[in-house]
Order: structure tokens, then C-alpha cells, then sequence
């Protein structure tokens, strides 16, 4: 008994923090060039407003002296103001001549993907979405053509013909940027969708186009990289996700993978293999973009973890 009542003496003396089933998270995202004492005033920023930062990750680039910071946090204070918070942050981001957000993590980001005839990497975000893998909300579903329609119905997804030929390409392109902004969507997910983007869109699309290239770049690019691959008797295929630039499958990278193959697969089977890596590749990069990890540092990124 007294050593009971001595433990609750000992635990009514420590300092508590209160807990809610579902608090409001927030992520914050940071970068700037690299100078001394950013990593102490954007926390002194999160404590006089409340904050209780559950993560925290930096990486300050040495070759560039450019500096990264991603948080997660979340505010008990019932009277917390979350413009006010906003406001002071991005008076600190602008000072510091660099960019910088603050998201609610709780809500699902609005993402518009973009497919052809193939079906994998489709049913895969589907999945992943409904399991709630991914933090995101599918608004709509566009393609060049008509056959993978029946996956959008069954979900009950919004599904946009949008039908291209070297005539109406712009048109069509132009359809594609209508079609983002009427849905509100934040990303634009070439899911297989085997149309190469015009500069001009690409540049539209700049930092919000993600594309899964059935390969492991930057080798095999274009159209038919297993067939090269077979030709080159490769022992390692892949999968890249990368974001969409003017420059044909080389914008900054987001996730790869490889799967290591003999003389004895044939295309088909290599087919097989890289579908898989595609889907799983798709997956992580697009996870990582939606938890607000990814940065783009020229022709390169930084995922904070």
C-alpha cells in the first residue's frame, strides 16, 4: 500500500500532457537558403502559438547551401488561430527569401488521374486510397480512351473522355488544364497515361504532374524500354516516378525500384515483373508527395522522412 501511494505521489508531481482521440494535425514545409538560426525561430514561432510538433526533419544541402525543414503538429488550445499562425510564418518565410506552407494533414488532398488501356496502376491508388494507404481524394479519372471506364463506374469515380490525335492535342491539353481546375485538384497522376505532355503543358503543370515511367531511369526511355531491356539482356529492370518536365521522362525523381531478372524472362515476363514495380513505385512516390515530404532542388529532390 505505501508503495502504491508513494508511486502516486511521484506520478501526480510529473507534468502531463493532454490528449485527444483525433487531434487536428497541420504539416508544415520549409526551404530557404541556408542561414543560422532558421531551425530556432520556426520553433519558437510553433511554441507561442501552442503547437505540440510530434515530427521534425531537416537537411541543410551543403552543395547548394539551401535548407530543408518538414514538421507535423498539432494544437490543443481551443482558441488557437490558425491564420494568425499563417500569417506570422509567411512574414518569416518571405524574410528569409525562400517557400513555405502549412497544410491540414487531416484533409484529403484532391488529385485528378490521368490513364490509357493499362489498368494496374489505377486499381492499385484505388486500393490504396479506399484503404486509406493514402491520404487522398481521386476527383476524376481522365483518359484518351474509353477502356478502363467500367473501373471508374464501379468505384463511382467521375471519368473524362478526353480523345487526342496530332490535331487536337492542344485542344486536348488544354481540356486536361480545364478539367484540373474545375475539380480543384492539387496533382495531376499520369497513371500509365501514354501521351507525351506538350512543353507548354508541362509547363502549366510545373511541380504538379507526376509521372510512373516503366523504367529505371534515366536508361531506357520512350515507349518500349522492356523490348530494350530484353535486347540489352539487363539482370536489373524497374520503375521511376518522377515529376513531369518539358524534357521527355527526366524530371526530378521521386521513387524507384528494381527487380533483379536472368537471360530466361522473355518480354513478357518482363512485362510482368516491371507492372508490378510500377505499381508499387507509383504508390510510395505519391505517398510521399501527399504527407508533404518531397522537395524539388533543381533537377533533383529531397524527401524528408
Amino acid at each position: 500500500m505505501m508503495a502504491r501511494q508513494r508511486l502516486n505521489a511521484f506520478a501526480s508531481d510529473q507534468p502531463t500532457r493532454k490528449t485527444t482521440m483525433s487531434p487536428q494535425r497541420y504539416v508544415l514545409n520549409f526551404a530557404a537558403p541556408s542561414q543560422r538560426g532558421q531551425v530556432g525561430r520556426l520553433t519558437q514561432i510553433l511554441e507561442q502559438h501552442g503547437a505540440y510538433i510530434e515530427q521534425f526533419s531537416v537537411f541543410d544541402d551543403n552543395r547548394c547551401q539551401y535548407f530543408y525543414l518538414r514538421s507535423v503538429f498539432y494544437i490543443e488550445n481551443p482558441a488557437f488561430d490558425l491564420s494568425a499562425l499563417q500569417n506570422e510564418y509567411h512574414e518569416f518565410v518571405a524574410a528569409q527569401g525562400g517557400e513555405g506552407h502549412i497544410w491540414d494533414a487531416n484533409e484529403a488532398v484532391k488529385v485528378l488521374i490521368m490513364v490509357s488501356k493499362t489498368d494496374h496502376c489505377l486499381n492499385t491508388l484505388i486500393a490504396a486510397c479506399k484503404l486509406g494507404a493514402l491520404n487522398m481524394d481521386i476527383v476524376g479519372i481522365a483518359s484518351n480512351h474509353l477502356d478502363l471506364k467500367p473501373i471508374a463506374d464501379l468505384h463511382q469515380i467521375p471519368y473524362y473522355h478526353l480523345p487526342v490525335n496530332a490535331d487536337t492535342r492542344a485542344r486536348q491539353e488544354q481540356q486536361i488544364i480545364d478539367l484540373k481546375t474545375q475539380l480543384d485538384a492539387e496533382f495531376v497522376v499520369l497513371a500509365r497515361y501514354m501521351q507525351v505532355l506538350s512543353n507548354a503543358t508541362c509547363q502549366v503543370l510545373h511541380k504538379q504532374a507526376i509521372n510512373i515511367h516503366h523504367s529505371f531511369l534515366p536508361g531506357f526511355r520512350g515507349a518500349k524500354p522492356y523490348e530494350q531491356a530484353y535486347e540489352r539482356g539487363v539482370k536489373l529492370i524497374g520503375a521511376t516516378a518522377h515529376f513531369v518536365t518539358p524534357d521527355l521522362d527526366e524530371g526530378p525523381i521521386i521513387e524507384q525500384e528494381v527487380e533483379r531478372v536472368d537471360h530466361a524472362y522473355s518480354p513478357e515476363d518482363l512485362l510482368r515483373t516491371g507492372r508490378h514495380s510500377e505499381s508499387v513505385v507509383l504508390e510510395r512516390a505519391l505517398k510521399n508527395v501527399l504527407e508533404r515530404r518531397v522537395f524539388i532542388n533543381g533537377e533533383r529532390t529531397v524527401i524528408l522522412r
